[in-house]
């Protein structure tokens, strides 16, 4: 058993560099993880400003539509045919790196739910926040920055995270425009040795355990956060 278990190890990973299939769709499952996820966060964040100031004031009354409708589109489509259109019909004719791709794709669904999520922070902050702000000598938009903003992300932290989670394991549908990365690693070993139980276990594996990082790194910031507040 231990000799065929060497063998099929070997087999998968060792003959050809195929280790190099996983290693390689790592890299760029972080990559195109990373700048998705920062266009998120900023472009969500800036969506639930706009709709959390029109709930609370009535301004910005177009911007809100055009909002609204946005996050209504990605939230009521899949992410695989978001990646799609980008890739076939938006960028079709036009020769575009399959990693920026992936990262306008995944970062502009991603940012439709951490709007959501961030106006749900705001709109939990008691008005009377605001009003202390401007008894300050605030603005509405130093408000939100100063005093609305920080209280809203401890509360959404949990709920921002696993969205972050969610957003490492969606990037698993990249092949689908033939991008390499981490499962399509997996799945090509799979094609070359005819074997998909050790790469696709290996794929996962993988998986969990930047899953279990990240989660730990969420805990570490909410306990630090919290420990601010006393």
């Amino acid at each position: 058993m231990l000799s065929g278990f060497r063998d099929n190890f070997v087999n998968n990973f060792i003959d050809d560099q195929r280790w190099r299939y996983i290693w390689d769709g790592l890299g760029v499952t972080l990559q195109v993880t990373f700048f998705a996820l920062i266009l998120g966060v900023i472009l969500g964040f800036l969506l639930a400003v706009i709709r959390a100031t029109y709930d609370k004031t009535g301004k910005l009354k177009v911007l809100n539509f055009i909002s609204q409708l946005y996050i209504t589109i990605i939230r009521g489509t899949p992410v695989v045919v978001q990646l799609l259109i980008i890739f076939f019909v938006i960028f079709g004719s036009v020769n575009i790196s399959k990693i920026i791709v992936a990262i306008l794709a995944f970062g502009f669904n991603s940012s439709a739910y951490v709007a959501e999520i961030v106006r749900s922070g705001i709109m939990s902050i008691d008005k009377g926040q605001f009003e202390a702000g401007r008894s300050l000598g605030f603005n509405y938009v130093q408000t939100m920055i100063y005093i609305i903003l920080p209280q809203a992300f401890k509360n959404i932290l949990p709920a921002l995270g696993n969205e972050f989670i969610v957003l490492l394991k969606e990037t698993s549908v990249s092949g689908y425009i033939a991008l390499q990365d981490l499962t399509r690693g997996g799945d090509i070993i799979r094609s070359r040795t005819y074997n998909a139980f050790m790469p696709l276990i290996a794929v996962a594996l993988i998986y969990l355990t930047m899953v279990l990082i990240f989660t730990k790194l969420v805990n570490m910031l909410e306990r630090r956060l919290r420990n601010s507040e006393h």
